[in-house]
């Protein structure tokens, strides 16, 4: 698309929304950094299965709450502390 080109609203909703997808699983462990239930939550299943596997897991929950697919690239440089990378995804 070309940047200088004015978007229509639905244009440009469709890149904001495409946007979030790529950052989507950043956000949703932000959320769970950031909420005290949450990361409490988070550490406990940690403990009782292990880093990787409850991080899968909550990718692939993303992935499929949304409805979305894999791209073929992945996030290396997440906001959040609790990733050092992440599944970036189209819709």
């Amino acid at each position: 698309m070309d940047e200088s080109k004015i978007l229509t609203p639905k244009e440009m909703a469709e890149k904001a929304i495409a946007k979030m997808n790529e950052r989507i699983t950043d956000e949703i462990f932000i959320i769970i950094q950031n909420d005290r239930e949450l990361m409490r939550d988070y550490l406990y299943a940690v403990q009782e299965n292990g880093l990787r596997s409850v991080n899968t897991t909550i990718g692939k929950e993303v992935k499929d709450s949304y409805g979305l697919t894999n791209a073929d690239e992945r996030e290396g440089n997440p906001k959040c502390t609790l990733i050092q990378s992440h599944q970036i995804f189209l819709k």
